[in-house]
């Protein structure tokens, strides 16, 4: 067996003896268990491409290691602090299921319109979810620049948007 298969090898033999425990050692730190199963998936290709450099009796602690920032990194995620899990979904209504599809178009639409600096800071700011500072570096102007481009463009494309609005009848 050549020393790359005998690698895969036995990380497999350590993932599969470790996957349960590893599992219940996420799901204590996040409370559920598919959050727990992606952080272990994430743990252990984190481990995998690491597999060579880990010595042979730290790998359990290394590993738990690795689960803990990923979880903490999830943490930190947006979406993983508002999604749980529900034993059924929820029941709902819509009077008109294509409105959230025709208000996503109507905006891209409208943002098209904006000229190309303000689109950019509005993505950057609103979309992305970066800071002034953080827009500023990547546009590479400064914060007021930043600051003055969102305005600009909130007040275009609420001007776009209210232009097209169309009264719903009932």
């Amino acid at each position: 067996m050549e020393p790359r298969e005998q690698q895969e090898a036995e990380f497999r033999a350590f993932a599969t003896a470790q996957r349960d425990s590893l599992r219940r050692y996420a799901f204590l730190l996040c409370g559920d268990w598919f959050e727990a199963d992606d952080i272990v998936q994430k743990s252990l290709t984190k481990l995998f491409a690491a597999w060579g450099r880990v010595e042979p009796g730290g790998a359990s602690a290394y590993v738990r290691k690795i689960v803990t920032n990923v979880y903490l990194s999830h943490r930190r995620l947006a979406w993983v602090r508002r999604e749980r899990a529900a034993a059924e979904l929820p029941v709902q209504a819509l009077d008109r299921p294509q409105a959230a599809v025709d208000a996503r178009i109507e905006m891209v639409e409208a943002l098209n319109r904006i000229p190309a600096r303000q689109r950019a800071t509005l993505v950057l700011r609103y979309w992305e979810q970066l800071s002034v500072d953080e827009t500023a570096t990547a546009m590479g102007c400064s914060a007021g620049t930043v600051k003055s481009q969102s305005a600009k463009g909130l007040r275009r494309l609420k001007e776009l948007l209210t232009e097209s609005a169309v009264p719903v009848r009932a």
